[in-house]
């Protein structure tokens, strides 16, 4: 039997049969000049030693105010105004400053959402990792380089001793969190608290990621909190669910019977709007012969995208839009001294974008699919190889006529916060582009942003807001409409989903597909989610070490796949094993 000071009540309390953790009526505010604004509201939740639970629900429901509440990272203006946080027994909002220091980090562990705000661009990988290893007590001295090296390799990044070297700007969005998921298990924490902790990563590294958290549970013990938007991965990883919807908690209990019979309307909506599940009722549908409505739920949101998928239009334009061609990229890294390193990023790619279609480019992080849309965007030159829009090559323009083609090419890349301007509002964040090219007046400029609001669900209040105020999702819906504003022709998008809820997405998806029938938009999609590919792409290029290693429509590429590489993709798509039934 293990005792523990219960230091609320000063007696000693059995932990043996106790919850690791356990939330009991929390209640979490954000003070403001109107007041205090509620963000959680009697939130109970129940957490057991090697158990994970999963907590999902839309943008701004509370989660990860939740989640950051109990290790005490609220931001700026957040706190605990009510209820109880107990870890072991100890209620964490009673400890002091100092005490939880102590629990954060060595006894509770934190992947957080955003990896490039979290990391520090002037400190390379290793100073970061080694910083976090000295700060818990993990290991001291000489020690320390390696463990820093095996909680890279822990992670799944090769080349971990170079990789120390190396700073955050040089890594891919998917690499960075892999490092960031590093630290989080880097001292063997009882507790860690994964704020969407694979959003950014490929579907094998994902899995990789989680295969090892699930390793550490089975062997140590651990316990793992997950906040995400991704409900085939809470339906494969979590034992327990816990959906919450304006602060509170709407639905808890298994996952399983939870996605399986859904009671809550809120939890019904997230159900049949996950693009993991409906590409799997896709796969289901079209075992069974035919295309079941039933399979999909009346009304779904995505039902549109799911019928698309089930129905591809066979014939398209003759001519490309877009013409890649032959096209390398090679990096020179500096060494030591005077010495560079050659890094080959893309090797000999090409493929075609046929106008008012959408074309996706999958694989792992690293393989070279965002430096393939940067070059067509013309933010990264061409080593070799020659890139055409509507006939013309890209690289050879200047001035006007480079101007005219950003008009014409709008990107949408992978991390919102990177890319909105901290020190704009989001109305000026979104007029910008509009500014930037003299299209209309100040009054229409104002109009344009509020449509634009509405387009991708945010309230015309918003435009007063800046980029610290709002969430990741809520972030990203604003580099959507930005991209939009000028209606251009070609839209790339990368990662452009990846940070949004379920409802967000299928909304932002729906969005996308309506304007593309609407204006004959043409789409790039970077993407590491298969089941978004499933739902909205026409044609696939799979990218593996900076190569395109299979290319077809997204149907042959699903129903056949000709490579073992991209066989392994498909099978690590997260609700596979999930069953449908009513």
């Amino acid at each position: 039997m293990t005792l523990l000071l219960n230091e609320t009540k000063g007696q000693e309390i059995d932990t043996s049969n106790s919850p690791l953790l356990q939330i009991r009526n929390l209640e979490v505010g954000f003070r403001t000049q109107r007041g205090l604004v509620p963000a959680v509201r009697g939130v109970d939740i129940t957490l057991y030693a090697g158990q994970t639970l999963a907590i999902v629900g839309e943008s701004g429901s509370g989660k990860s105010t939740t989640a950051q509440s109990i290790i005490d990272l609220l931001p700026g203006t957040g706190q605990v105004t009510g209820g109880q946080i107990l870890f072991e027994g100890r209620d964490l909002t009673k400890l002091s400053p100092k005490e939880i220091q102590d629990v954060r980090g060595r006894l509770i562990g934190y992947v957080p959402q955003d990896p490039m705000s979290n990391l520090n661009p002037v400190w390379n990988i290793g100073f970061q990792v080694e910083e976090a290893i000295r700060a818990n007590n993990v290991a001291q001295g000489k020690d320390v380089r390696l463990r820093a090296i095996q909680v890279l390799q822990e992670a799944g990044l090769s080349d971990a001793a170079e990789r120390l070297k190396q700073y955050p700007h040089q890594f891919s969005g998917g690499m960075r969190q892999r490092v960031l998921i590093g630290i989080g298990l880097s001292s063997r924490p009882k507790l860690l608290i994964a704020d969407e902790p694979t959003s950014a990563l490929d579907v094998t590294v994902q899995r990789q990621i989680l295969d090892h958290l699930g390793t550490l549970t089975r062997d140590y013990g651990t316990s793992v909190l997950f906040i995400t938007h991704d409900l085939g991965l809470a339906a494969e990883r979590a034992e327990q669910l816990v959906v919450m919807y304006k602060g509170k908690v709407v639905e808890s209990g298994p996952s399983q019977e939870i996605l399986a019979n859904p009671k809550h309307p809120y939890t019904q909506r997230l159900v049949s709007a996950a693009p993991s599940l409906a590409s799997r009722r896709i796969q289901t549908a079209k075992s069974a012969g035919a295309i079941d409505p039933a399979i999909f739920g009346e009304g779904s949101l995505d039902e549109t995208l799911i019928a698309r998928a089930a129905s591809r239009e066979e014939s398209a334009p003759a001519a490309d839009l877009i013409s890649v061609q032959s096209v390398s990229k090679t990096y020179r890294i500096r060494q030591q001294g005077f010495k560079y390193k050659e890094l080959q990023a893309v090797d000999d790619v090409s493929f075609g974008i046929q106008r008012g279609t959408t074309t996706a480019i999958v694989g792992e992080s690293g393989s070279g699919k965002s430096t393939v849309a940067k070059m067509i965007l013309q933010l990264e030159s061409v080593t070799s190889g020659r890139i055409e829009f509507d006939g013309q090559d890209v690289a050879g323009l200047k001035g006007a006529d480079l101007l005219k083609f950003r008009r014409r090419v709008q990107p949408v890349f992978q991390d919102p916060y990177g890319s909105l301007d901290p020190q704009y509002n989001v109305g000026n964040t979104i007029a910008e582009p509009l500014l930037a090219h003299r299209v209309g007046t100040a009054k229409e400029r104002q109009a344009r942003v509020l449509e634009l609001l509405d387009q991708v669900s945010l309230p015309a209040s918003t435009r007063y807001r800046y980029p610290s105020e709002l969430s990741g999702g809520q972030r990203q819906r604003i580099a959507v409409a930005r991209a939009l504003a000028l209606k251009p022709d070609v839209l790339v998008l990368d990662e452009a989903v990846s940070a949004l809820d379920v409802l967000v997405q299928g909304q932002v998806l729906n969005l996308l597909t309506e304007l593309q029938s609407e204006l004959g938009l043409t789409y790039l999609f970077i993407t590491h989610d298969l089941a978004v590919v499933r739902l909205i792409a026409d044609n696939v290029c799979v990218m593996k070490k900076g190569s395109i290693i299979e290319a077809a429509t997204t149907d042959e590429v699903f129903d056949n796949p000709q490579q073992i590489y991209t066989q392994e993709l498909l099978a690590a798509i997260p609700g596979g094993n999930f069953e449908f039934g009513r």
